[in-house]
């Protein structure tokens, strides 16, 4: 029997298998925080449990962040030395077996350290991520990749309120909901690396249109990059760039990864949702930000092959994004309606995921070794933003009795997120 490659290849079409890897990687993605997301979702049954502060909350909360976030740049190294595909597969299969040994824990520091495994394993996806993005997709379709990449953030974020609600629900028991979303996220690592490949054409069902059309449009590319590399990775360090792309990553994810670690609690202590209207308004909020993702990437994307300038599509872009989710950010901290905070939430997560496209940037700055590395520094400088969030609300919370502070801080890294995005250029590779 014929291959699909061959086949696509008599038919004389292009196949779309670099979309299929894409599709894929946001069903990872979205694994990856459907078991992020599950602590957040049963923190008040495991809070109850193990009688927890809001400190300790907040710590519990920030501990995968610790691990993740250290581990951002040598795994960036890892996708640029030993290619995205393994890394991708391991990576899947370790978070998997930390998620359902949470399953196990008994107190606070036993879950610390199930938080701490799980980060580390989980550090890796998204640089490799990045690197994919870099090798399979031409320039004018990585927005798109780029925003499939990340849009499993807010839609695993989504499915993970409903999911893990359900599991919750129908198992009678936050433990087993675990164990079910750790054994599922193994067998996704399997299936990772099944079908995803390094290069296009070591993938058997590529046809050679598809393999062709991408060479020759990285290969126009790689002639734009600059001729002197200095080839030593902290040289990058020395540009603006570089620091407004970790700084402005960091900005964003303070924000969302301040709504998905509190958000599940703010719903239950100030407008009294239970555990089942939780999960649906997390979900409704979270899949607007999913939406919101992928019509992003594909306004970049379209814009940028009508002739815009990359400086101008990104630039506005981000503008629109960050002054939008500032804005109804802001605005969540003076209405009193259950219906007007959702909508306000569901704007914030609508624009504020337009900056999934900074997930090309490590592609548009970095020369094709070392992608990975700038990936994995971005993602550090994003994930700082992660372990601070959830420890300052914590304090913040059980200081002030109230969420106000936590949402002003979390409009001033909306201000932040503008600034930086702002002052990156977006049309020039570092020699590096």
């Amino acid at each position: 029997m014929q291959s699909t490659g061959r086949v696509a290849a008599m038919a004389g079409t292009k196949s779309a298998v670099r979309w299929k890897i894409f599709f894929l990687m946001l069903c990872l993605i979205s694994i990856n925080y459907i078991d992020r997301a599950s602590l957040s979702v049963a923190m008040p049954l495991i809070s109850k449990e193990f009688d927890l502060t809001p400190t300790m909350e907040g710590l519990i909360l920030s501990g995968f962040f610790w691990t993740y976030a250290v581990m951002q740049i040598p795994g960036g190294m890892l996708a640029d030395k030993y290619k995205p595909r393994i890394v991708i597969a391991l990576a899947t299969v370790f978070w998997g077996i930390f998620q359902a040994a949470a399953a196990v824990c008994t107190n606070a520091t036993s879950l610390l350290f199930t938080r701490f495994g799980l980060g580390a394993a989980e550090a890796p996806i998204y640089p490799a991520g990045g690197k994919l993005n870099a090798i399979w997709m031409t320039q004018y379709e990585r927005g798109r990749g780029a925003t499939l990449l990340d849009g499993g953030a807010p839609l695993g974020a989504a499915l993970g309120a409903i999911i893990i609600t359900w599991l919750i629900t129908m198992l009678g028991s936050w433990r087993l909901a675990f164990v079910v979303a750790g054994v599922g996220t193994v067998l996704a690592g399997y299936v990772a690396w099944r079908y995803i490949r390094n290069t296009p054409r070591e993938h058997p069902a590529v046809n050679d249109e598809e393999a062709t059309y991408i060479e020759q449009a990285q290969a126009n590319e790689h002639r734009t990059e600059p001729a002197n590399l200095s080839g030593r990775s902290l040289d990058f360090f020395k540009y603006r760039s570089v620091w407004c792309m970790a700084l402005g990553w960091m900005c964003f994810n303070t924000v969302f990864y301040g709504l998905l670690t509190w958000m599940p609690n703010y719903l239950h202590k100030v407008h009294g949702f239970d555990i089942k209207q939780m999960g649906g308004a997390s979900f409704i909020i979270f899949f607007c930000g999913f939406v919101g993702e992928l019509f992003g990437g594909w306004v970049g994307d379209k814009w940028k092959a009508a002739g815009g300038s990359p400086n101008k599509v990104m630039r506005t872009l981000f503008g629109i994004a960050a002054v939008i989710a500032t804005a109804s950010i802001f605005s969540v901290a003076y209405v009193k309606s259950d219906v007007v905070t959702v909508v306000l939430l569901s704007s914030t997560l609508f624009f504020l995921r337009w900056c999934g496209l900074y997930w090309c940037i490590p592609s548009i700055l970095g020369t094709r070794n070392k992608v990975g590395f700038l990936g994995g520094v971005m993602n550090l400088g994003g994930n700082i933003g992660g372990i601070s969030v959830p420890l300052i609300v914590g304090v913040i919370v059980q200081t002030t009795g109230s969420y106000f502070l936590a949402l002003m801080f979390f409009a001033a890294a909306g201000v932040g997120l503008f600034i930086c995005s702002t002052l990156i250029d977006y049309e020039r590779k570092l020699p590096v």
